[in-house]
């Protein structure tokens, strides 16, 4: 637990995703799609789809094995703070509570169109309070995991 300044309400740690075992299966089919995706490449004659296969499957392999980052968060009267970026309340209508494998997250819903949603783990213990400082800020609603979050999660990512 950090120091808190006196704007901040609350803060905490946590990684910034839940890492998911990956065993050899999932590698050598990794393997297999990429080879799949490259003969086809090949088929077609497109180099730049050859190339975009490739770095794909190499960035999907690097990901996979780099252990997930120990974040720094707090809550404070403009907004959550993730390190050096503040996510502020006003760009954000609505807030909720996400539970996946023990875990849970509270997902912040934009206010524009086509903004990313924010996804922020934080430790059971302080959830209360956290949840608290949130409902405060803005309004709580049910949220639950789009194609993107189950399609990551299926695929182990």
């Amino acid at each position: 637990m950090a120091k808190k300044t006196s704007d901040e309400i609350i803060n905490w740690d946590a990684k910034e995703y839940i890492p998911r075992d990956k065993n050899a299966g999932w590698y050598v089919g990794l393997a297999i799609v990429g080879l799949a995706l490259i003969a086809l490449g090949v088929f077609l004659k497109t180099i730049t789809f050859i190339v975009l296969v490739v770095v794909s499957v190499a960035a999907l392999i690097v990901y996979s094995v780099r252990p997930p980052r120990v974040l720094h968060y707090s809550l404070s009267n403009k907004g959550l703070s993730e390190g050096n970026t503040l996510y502020k309340y006003d760009d954000y209508k609505s807030f909720g509570v996400l539970k996946e494998e023990g875990n849970f997250a509270i997902v912040l819903t934009p206010r524009k169109r086509f903004a990313l949603r924010v996804m922020v783990y934080f430790p059971q213990d302080e959830g209360e309070k956290i949840v608290d400082v949130f409902g405060s800020k803005l309004p709580m609603e049910e949220v639950k995991m789009d194609l993107l979050d189950k399609i990551v999660k299926f695929l182990r990512i």
